[in-house]
Parts: C-alpha cells; sequence; structure tokens
C-alpha cells in the first residue's frame, strides 16, 4: 500500500505547525491563524502547490435548492 502524503508534505505540516506556535503564521487574508485544522489545510494546500504527493481536495456536496413545494387546495364543491 502506497502512502498518501509524501515526505516533503510531512515537513510542510512540521514547519507551519511551528510557526503557528510562534504565532507568526497568517492565512490569505492576513489574520493570525490559531486553528489546528486551519493551519494543517494552508500547510496541504502550500506543498500541493509545491508539487508534493497529497490527495486532492475533498468537493463538498451542495444540495440543490428546490422550491417549497405548492400544494393544491382541495375545492369543495359547495351545492347552493
Amino acid at each position: 500500500m502506497a502512502s498518501r502524503y509524501s515526505k516533503k508534505a510531512s515537513k510542510k505540516v512540521e514547519t507551519v505547525m511551528r510557526e503557528r506556535k510562534r504565532g507568526t503564521l497568517r492565512s490569505g487574508s492576513g489574520r493570525k491563524v490559531t486553528s489546528r485544522k486551519q493551519a494543517i489545510a494552508i500547510a496541504l494546500s502550500e506543498a500541493r502547490k509545491a508539487g508534493a504527493k497529497v490527495p486532492a481536495k475533498k468537493k463538498r456536496s451542495s444540495k440543490k435548492k428546490t422550491a417549497p413545494r405548492k400544494t393544491a387546495r382541495k375545492t369543495s364543491s359547495r351545492k347552493k
């Protein structure tokens, strides 16, 4: 069984996690990253751009929005 992530990718995650611990890691918008999950996501994204072996991002499954169903009203036949 082949490994999912290359050594280059794991090294990138290590360095980014160190940056996060030091408080120097910034997100794309320039804000400081404090979340562990966000730091890993940034590291894998950068590794992917550098050409490391990293699985493709999971695609979000977007649910199709359907218009609310219009129920037909029962019309009672009234006798006059």
